[in-house]
């Protein structure tokens, strides 16, 4: 059976990196292809672990994601800016 499992992506550095909240699981890859292929493996691996306990699926199918927009003080996130000199 196949069901969609929720994944997170983000960059970290150099790395993408992927969790899997309602698994408690992750991994990192050079590209963001590569490490949904990392994911992919390491849930297959965990749902054949005998050893690893399992969620309901019930769990698995009522999570969500979503984005929540909140205010944000200045200056507490930083962006790379670009800065050139002239001599």
């Amino acid at each position: 059976m196949k069901i969609p499992i929720p994944i997170v992506i983000s960059k970290e550095g150099k790395w993408f990196v992927a969790s899997s909240p309602v698994l408690d699981i992750a991994t990192q890859g050079k590209t963001e292809n590569e490490v949904k292929e990392n994911m992919a493996d390491l849930i297959n691996d965990y749902f054949k672990d005998p050893d690893t306990p399992k969620p309901q699926i019930n769990t698995i199918m009522e999570i969500s994601i979503t984005n929540i927009p909140v205010n944000v003080p200045e200056g507490v996130l930083h962006r790379k800016t670009s800065s050139s000199t002239t001599t």
